[in-house]
């Protein structure tokens, strides 16, 4: 069954929690234990109505305070789709958690509360969007019973919100506007008959009608190499097989084929999936590779196609998140894993600070701090095989960690 990631992103009080509440509810992915929890708090609470946000605020100060802090997962299936929804807090605070739980998504839903529209946390949610390249939007502007359901306030939001839509500079996106309100189940999983004006699909009918086409960014195939098989018996003596999973495209039988970083050329004998062999490993697969010629190929090697090589270099500049409480200054050295490749990185230079809130860019800096957001220009103590975020979103990001005490500290795509 086909699985589709979804981040979503909203202020304080926005609802996010009772909107993933609410969907949970309305699909019965509930356990009974988890519906008769929340029934009873809400009593306790003094609530005529259950407080869906306790299915997911799991931290016990996100449960007293109202708020989210970190990022939860959740699942849930339908007849269509499996679903993992990735709650990130919408704090400024948090901006790490929210590219964190939406960097591995193929879509995603900003919520804006109908009482206070457009807010400067709305810019930065679909900075990041925009910053992450998620193809696949929705806009969920919620809590419209507070507004008696106006059509009126509605259509000022998405007016507001589609002058935002101007300052980006990802094309490729897909908005679409929905009212909703989470808390009585309005257009959320079903349509609802008090927003009469409104003729699109209800939250869940868009995510189910979502077409792989739509949501991800498709490019060229790349195969790092996981693992190389060699099995340890006379049958298979000779069997060289390089497992891994494909990203970007497709890879065929017959293929020509170049492994990164020797640069040796060959093609594509066979395609295997556990004991079936397969004419085509699609994106996404995780499958086992054998090549016509013997070659030699490493942990960390990627094989491409002959015909579309990705950039070789020892430098490269990125967009990066920072996450540590240390700043990241220039002349810094860190370990940059690029896949799963790890190199040593010294920090060459940094370019500018970018304000996610679309109000500019900070020049002549210093230093970033924990959640700012900056172009980074690195130098590598060996070549890596990358391709542009903008192209490939696997090739083109990579993580930042501290050789000292091995946490990771940044996350990077690559300009």
């Amino acid at each position: 069954m086909e699985v589709l990631k979804i981040a979503t992103a909203g202020s304080v009080d926005d609802g996010k929690s009772t909107l993933i509440g609410r969907i949970l509810y309305d699909t019965k992915s509930l356990t009974t234990d988890k519906l008769e929890a929340i029934e009873k708090t809400s009593k306790q609470r003094g609530y005529d109505y259950l407080d869906f946000s306790l299915a997911t605020d799991g931290l016990v100060a996100e449960r007293e305070q109202g708020i989210t802090i970190d990022v939860a997962h959740i699942y849930f299936s339908t007849k269509k789709k499996s679903y993992i929804i990735a709650d990130t807090p919408g704090h400024v605070e948090y901006t790490r958690n929210m590219v964190t739980g939406a960097s591995t998504s193929q879509a995603s839903i900003i919520l804006i509360d109908a009482r206070k529209g457009v807010i400067e946390q709305t810019n930065r949610h679909f900075f990041i969007n925009n910053l992450l390249r998620i193809k696949d939007v929705v806009v969920a502007i919620n809590k419209m019973d507070l507004v008696d359901y106006s059509e009126e306030v509605y259509n000022k939001i998405k007016a507001d919100f589609e002058d935002l839509m101007s300052k980006r500079d990802y094309q490729g996106q897909n908005i679409s506007f929905i009212p909703v309100s989470a808390l009585k189940g309005d257009n959320v999983v079903n349509k609802s008959e008090k927003m009469s004006w409104y003729k699109g699909e209800s939250l869940l009918e868009h995510l189910e009608k979502l077409d792989k086409a739509d949501i991800f960014n498709t490019g060229t195939p790349r195969f790092p190499v996981q693992y190389v098989i060699r099995p340890k018996t006379e049958e298979y003596h000779d069997y060289r097989g390089y497992a891994g999973k494909v990203y970007g495209g497709n890879l065929s039988v017959g293929d020509e084929v170049v492994v990164l970083p020797s640069q040796t050329k060959s093609r594509i004998k066979d395609i295997y999936f556990y004991n079936e062999k397969f004419e085509t490993a699609s994106r996404r697969s995780s499958v086992t590779i054998t090549l016509e010629d013997d070659v030699n190929v490493s942990r960390g090697d990627m094989i491409v196609k002959a015909d579309d090589l990705p950039t070789i270099e020892k430098q490269f500049t990125a967009n990066v998140c920072w996450m540590d409480s240390k700043q990241l200054t220039p002349g810094a050295k860190y370990t940059v894993q690029h896949g799963v490749n790890k190199v040593l990185a010294k920090v060459n230079a940094i370019h500018h600070k970018i304000n996610p809130d679309y109000s500019g860019i900070e020049e002549d800096v210093t230093g970033i701090g924990m959640n700012d957001i900056a172009e980074v220009s690195f130098k590598l103590n060996k070549p890596i095989f990358y391709d542009k975020f903008k192209d490939h979103r696997t090739n083109g990001s990579f993580i930042i960690i501290d050789p000292q005490s091995n946490s990771t500290v940044g996350a990077g795509f690559i300009q």
